[in-house]
Formats: structure tokens, sequence, C-alpha cells
């Protein structure tokens, strides 16, 4: 009888990752293991094949034939099995840690009132929420998943989304009554415009111009925030003009806490909200399977679009 070597779908699916990720050094990363580990691990496979899989130098890694043969086949192999253990697996109860990270305004509106739901769901699950604007990279952070707002950036990650709504600017009454109301997008230069102290997507506010076409406005006034949430606390208490989704503030503008300023030139774009998290070439956790359809079934940004 054939000896079975239990350790070959580990084998398998250290190499994919590898091929995926172009680097020892960033595979090592995504599986939690020290580059030195994967390195040993390729290369007892490539003694055990007899061929060599991939050429590696400083700044490159090539895949050769014989290597890219066996990762077509090995990614066939590995879907295979993650769907069997789905199917064994599919009455199983999620537990374990979740990491999330989401934006701050999402996290503080959304998130931690529907936390509690959750853990009430599925009492063998702990959460770990961490809380930032500032785009994360997953693997690094050893996340499950991350809430994202706006635009997304080319990435591996599987992304599921979770809304979207219009786009607003936005005042407090004590701003406008202070520095009076602003009629055109050419009359922003003369207020003080909140920005973010660090690069987005898109840096400007889009504007409808007299003719139809798009105008862009920097928002470069003289106060720069962290986060969306406190961005949303300083224009609340008159500090100038802020650019929130209709999700965030719809409710102060329902209050009269807030006053939706140039509708007229508002060009209707929208900010969508989304659950991005790692899924390609390594099993969905249960938890993280069941937070996302929870979240699919709690979250409804819809609601507050026509605010």
């Amino acid at each position: 009888m054939a000896r079975i070597d239990v350790n070959r779908s580990a084998e398998m699916e250290v190499f994919v990752r590898v091929v995926e990720m172009q680097s020892f050094s960033a595979a090592a990363r995504a599986l939690r293991m020290t580059p030195s580990a994967v390195s040993k691990l390729i290369g007892r496979l490539e003694a055990r094949l007899g061929t060599r899989l991939v050429r590696r130098s400083t700044r490159r890694l090539q895949v050769t034939p014989e290597g890219n043969a066996f990762y077509e086949s090995g990614v066939r192999i590995l879907a295979d099995m993650a769907a069997a253990e789905r199917e064994a697996a599919a009455g199983a109860a999620p537990r374990g840690r979740l990491r999330i990270n989401s934006n701050v305004p999402f996290g503080q509106h959304r998130l931690i009132p529907l936390v509690p739901k959750f853990l009430a769901r599925h009492p063998e699950v702990a959460v770990d929420l961490v809380l930032t604007d500032h785009v994360v990279d997953l693997l690094e952070e050893r996340a499950d998943l991350a809430i994202r707002a706006g635009p997304l950036a080319d990435s591996s990650l599987i992304v599921r989304k979770l809304g979207q709504t219009r786009m607003a600017v936005v005042a407090s009454p004590a701003y406008l009554e202070a520095h009076g109301r602003p009629r055109t997008p050419a009359d922003l230069a003369a207020h003080n415009l909140l920005g973010f102290c660090f690069s987005r997507i898109y840096e400007g506010w889009p504007f409808t111009g007299a003719e139809g076409q798009i105008v862009t406005v920097p928002a470069t006034g003289r106060s720069l925030i962290s986060d969306g949430e406190t961005m949303r606390l300083m224009a609340l208490a008159g500090a100038g003009i802020a650019r929130h989704a209709l999700w965030h503030v719809g409710p102060d503008i329902a209050a009269g806490r807030l006053v939706p300023l140039l509708e007229e030139h508002n060009p209707g774009d929208e900010e969508a909200v989304h659950a991005v998290y790692v899924g390609q070439g390594r099993f969905l956790p249960a938890r993280v399977r069941a937070f996302l359809d929870f979240l699919a079934e709690a979250v409804n940004l819809d609601d507050t679009a026509r605010t």
C-alpha cells in the first residue's frame, strides 16, 4: 500500500500562494509562516517531485513550465477540497476570533450597534474590532475582513457590496450664519473646506457647472482631519463645510443640525460601502461567512439615500 503523505495538501497550498503572490515573503505573511519555512517547504516539494518549480533571485520569482502545470492542478484540487469541506461542515457552528477592520463612520454608526446582536447569535465567536479610515493591508494586520467606503483600489481581495448612498455637501446653521451660504461652487474658495490628512483615491469635490460639465473643487481648507466621523463632528461644531455620504449625515440633516448646500450643483455621485476579505487560495472560515451573511441581512444604507 502506498504511503499517505498528510502534508501534500499543505505543500500544495503554500506553493499556490507563492505563485499567486509572486513572493515568498508575502506568502509567508498570508499563511502566518516564516519566509525560511516557506522556502524549505518549496525545496522539499521540488525534491520530492524531482523537478524545479520556481526560479528565485533577489528581485523576482519565475515559475517554470512544470511549476505552472503543478499550479493549475493545485488550484483545481484545493478548490475541490474546499468544496468538500464546506459541504461536510455546512451544519457546523461558527467559532473562533473574528478580526474586523472598519472605517470609523461605519464602525461607530453601524457596526458597534450590530456586534452584540451577532455575538448573541453566534456565542462561540469572539470579535476584535479596529476602527481607522486608513486603508490597511489585511494580511499584515491579520484581519479577516475590512469595511471600506468609496472607490476600491485594484487588489486580489474579494468584495461584497453592502450598499451605497448619494453624497452631499453640508454645514451647520451656526457656520452659515457666521460665514454666509455659498451659492455656486466658485463661492467655496472663500470658505473653510474640511479635508482629510491622508491621501485618497479622489481628492476633490465634484460639482455640475453652469453648462453641465463636472468641475472639481479641492478640499484645501485650514482643517485636515483623520477620519470621517471626526469630520462630521467638526462640521456640527461649525468649523467648516464638509462632504459626506447621506447614510452618515442623513439623521443630522433631518434634525436640522446640518444643512445641505449647492444641491442644484450636486452631480448625484454615490459612495459605496464594501466588505472586503481574502478568499482566493484559502478556505473561508465559517465565522467570516456568518458575519458577511449577517451584514447583508442587517445593513441597509439605501434607506437614507433620499433624506
